[in-house]
């Protein structure tokens, strides 16, 4: 910090409650200044050696006939004419950052100027700025800080923009050439906490002046950093890491506290500034979740849609790099879901008009996998995972419409999701709150779901899983019993029964499960998948007749709470198609499995044992 003392006289300056001053002398004093209600009781002559406008103001007083004058708007008030009287009577006056802004602003107003006498007050204020205070990393930011109540003065006498200049140009300086004094406040790195007995190389970081610029108010701040993008010096990265220092200083951490209006107010000043200030160019100093912040703000103080779609575009071109919570933004609409869905929608709309332009709207031709991604839809695989996380956020909301959960799953293509146990999680959350759903409801959500692309342990999730209709609990175990047989016959054969399965599967209606439409595709897997089981018996028998291999093999079948399930439905279709116990005697024994005489009463045994013993043991164990 710089120091000026002038004068030389010791201060008489004393006071008489809040409101009087005078100086202590043996000379009775002959003038009485007015100033914000503090009255200053003073001599005629040394105010009127220095002091044009004093000059004025105390020779119409006394031809009014009284000793009293005025000064109801010098700038600075009671203070900053003190220091001038002070500097009138040749007493010690130390000038700095702190009140330099003050008492140039007031010798302005008294015209304490070279015509009225050499080496007058302003000479020697603007000695001390120019040669010291502006020369200061630091003094400059006081001196700026400091102009905000002399707004009118310091912009008239070009206060502001010398120290505007001044700061703009020292951020444009090689770090290698750093002299002054900056504040740093970035947390220690590891390499920071190397043994104490190492030296280290102190070095001046590239974002050195990004701290001491979060102290301005948001006017001064705008203007700084206006100068200093308009120099065309600084990397947009630079600028970026400044605005989120200045965003995340002055924001506030908790929405609440936006209810006053004052607060309302300045919030939104900011968020208008910060976008204003934002980089052209996709620099790498772009952050999502920086962006996802603005975007709260200005939902929340209702900064216009201009902006809002300007953080949208911007969000929707990295929407891979956002965390889920922060696309939890609250909804502003009354009565409505907890969190705005229809926005993430929207986000996820544009970033898959970007992904399909960038790629001519193909994806089938990059479907090659690599350890469980899709090459070259790497940004298009995360956003699947984090509409997922996302989905399953949102899921427990009772207010959530199933249409809204729907749309934004469908947005994304199938290659965004590999695996789809994510989309499970999510789906089982909202059944589970949302328990009041039709048969036709669910079965359109679970048709989300592409059962073939579950892990195990979620399909074992799903076998047991309460809220699940039956049908997609069946496609579950099939596909489950599909995979052990194919982890048994090796690549070969089993590729041709998975193809050829699924196939099958495929073709089935979506009608009801108990029709028979229904009943004739799943009786004919259910066929492919007994014969399967046998031939894989017999394998069994001829290759080693030990205990342990024999459990090898029955081990790969099915449990049999979910055979049960299976033989049920084999039974039933047997039924509604109209076969006797003799037709499926010839049909062989590997292709179906064994019946009693009476099909009417292997049915109710079936029934009676699995088909409502099974159901009830379902459980979630989510």
């Amino acid at each position: 910090m710089k120091f000026m003392k002038l004068g030389s006289k010791p201060d008489l300056f004393q006071s008489e409650g809040s409101s009087v001053r005078f100086v202590s002398s043996e000379l009775v004093t002959d003038v009485v200044v007015v100033v914000a209600g503090v009255k200053f009781y003073l001599h005629k002559f040394p105010l009127l050696s220095k002091s044009y406008r004093l000059q004025r103001l105390i020779l119409q007083a006394g031809s009014d006939g009284t000793d009293e004058i005025s000064l109801p708007d010098i700038p600075g008030g009671p203070m900053a004419f003190e220091m001038c009287a002070k500097f009138c009577y040749g007493m010690i006056v130390t000038l700095s950052a702190y009140n330099v802004v003050a008492a140039r602003c007031a010798a302005e107003y008294l015209e304490m100027t070279e015509e009225v006498e050499k080496g007058n007050l302003i000479y020697k204020i603007e000695v001390f700025l120019n040669s010291s205070v502006l020369r200061s990393w630091k003094d400059s930011i006081v001196v700026l800080q400091s102009t905000k109540p002399l707004v009118p003065w310091s912009e008239e006498l070009k206060i502001i923009g010398r120290c505007i200049d001044s700061i703009a140009l020292k951020t444009s300086v090689d770090p290698s050439n750093v002299r002054w004094s900056y504040t740093y406040n970035k947390k220690l790195t590891a390499s920071d906490h190397i043994s104490e007995f190492q030296p280290k190389i102190h070095s001046v970081p590239r974002d050195w002046w990004v701290d001491d610029l979060n102290e301005l108010d948001i006017d001064l701040y705008k203007r700084v950093m206006a100068v200093i993008k308009s120099r065309g010096s600084m990397s947009s990265d630079l600028i970026m890491e400044a605005l989120k220092a200045y965003a995340m200083r002055w924001l506030p951490d908790s929405y609440d506290s936006l209810a006053s209006e004052e607060s309302m107010r300045r919030s939104k000043s900011l968020v208008e500034t910060i976008i204003c200030l934002l980089p052209t160019d996709n620099g790498s100093g772009f952050s999502c979740r920086f962006l996802l912040k603005l975007l709260k703000v200005v939902i929340l103080v209702d900064a216009g849609e201009f902006l809002k779609e300007e953080l949208m575009n911007r969000i929707s071109k990295q929407l891979d790099k956002a965390p889920v919570k922060d696309l939890l933004i609250p909804s502003t609409q009354s009565g409505d879901t907890t969190y705005d869905v229809e926005l993430v929608q929207s986000l996820v709309r544009r970033f898959m008009m970007k992904e399909t332009g960038s790629r001519d709207g193909s994806y089938a031709e990059c479907e090659n996998r690599a350890g469980g991604l899709i090459l070259g839809h790497v940004s298009l695989v995360s956003v699947g995972r984090l509409i997922d996380c996302y989905l399953v956020e949102i899921g427990s909301d009772p207010n959530l419409l199933l249409s809204s959960f729907v749309d934004l799953a469908q947005l994304l293509p199938d290659v965004a999701r590999p695996t789809h146990d994510g989309l499970y999680t999510a789906i089982d959350i909202f059944l589970k709150e949302h328990p009041d759903l039709t048969k036709g409801e669910k079965k359109k959500i679970c048709s989300l779901m592409d059962v073939k692309k579950l892990t195990p342990e979620a399909c074992i999730h799903a076998a047991q899983n309460e809220q699940l209709p039956l049908r997609t609990v069946v496609q579950v175990l099939f596909f489950e019993q599909v995979r052990a047989a194919k982890s048994a016959n090796g690549n070969s054969g089993s590729t041709r029964l998975t193809g050829e399965i699924e196939e099958d599967w495929a073709a089935a209606p979506t009608s009801s499960e108990h029709s028979n439409n229904t009943n004739k595709p799943l009786e004919k897997q259910l066929r492919s998948l007994k014969v399967e089981e046998d031939e894989l018996r017999k394998r069994e028998a001829k290759t080693s007749n030990s205990k342990e291999n024999k459990s090898r093999g029955s081990g790969l079948l099915l449990p049999s709470r979910s055979r049960r399930i299976i033989d049920k439905f084999w039974v039933m279709g047997k039924l509604q198609n109209g076969e006797n116990n003799r037709s499926s005697e010839t049909s062989g024994s590997s292709q179906s499995p064994p019946a009693s005489a009476n099909p009417a009463a292997e049915a109710a045994r079936t029934v009676k044992c699995s088909g409502s013993s099974s159901r009830q043991r379902r459980h979630s164990v989510s």
